[in-house]
């Protein structure tokens, strides 16, 4: 497997039916998240989907497990499976990142404040330098009554790590629109 000259690779993090359609922005998600896909991969920039398998939610095979209507995956993308929160506990994503020359993560997906936050964060503490996209991430209304409202937790995700400092790693948060490849 070959390197790529900018050292950055694309994470696309549990964009799964049943995730995406919990979240309310989900098609407004998914173009943006399409743009930067295409964009990447016009750039020779490694586009990796993760793909949450679950005991009890995200079977296999199901449905809910399949990515959701309307995202795009080019034949050259990656998949990455995995059953934690952490999409590199008990996964290949650190090798393969290896193997791929990566240096910088741009991470987007769903639900913020689950498998976005914890890999982002696991992404630094992994040696990787970060690139949140700030409207590349999504949350889901929470069931009790006196939950954050989705938009609500996806700013507080965008303001906690826009304030984020990690020994000799950089943290960026920026629009879709805004990132470099």
């Amino acid at each position: 497997m070959s390197t790529n000259g900018s050292g950055t690779a694309l994470l696309v993090i549990d964009m799964q039916q049943e995730v995406v359609d919990s979240c309310p922005d989900g098609t407004g998600l998914i173009n943006r998240i399409n743009s930067l896909s295409r964009r990447a991969a016009h750039v020779g920039v490694p586009v990796i989907f993760i793909q949450h398998e679950g005991e009890d939610e995200l079977l296999k095979g199901t449905p809910g497990w399949e990515f959701a209507a309307g995202l795009e995956r080019a034949s050259d993308s990656l998949l990455v499976p995995k059953t934690y929160r952490d999409a590199f506990a008990n996964t290949e994503l650190g090798d393969l990142l290896e193997r791929l020359g990566v240096r910088r993560v741009v991470v987007t997906g769903a639900h913020s404040d689950f498998c976005v936050q914890t890999t982002a964060l696991s992404a630094l503490f992994h040696g990787f330098d970060l690139v949140l996209v700030s409207d590349g991430h999504a949350a889901e209304p929470s069931p009790h009554e006196d939950g954050l409202m989705p938009e609500a937790l996806e700013a507080f995700v965008n303001a906690r790590f826009r304030t984020l400092r990690y020994p000799e790693r950089t943290v960026e948060v920026v629009p879709a629109a805004d990132v470099e490849l």
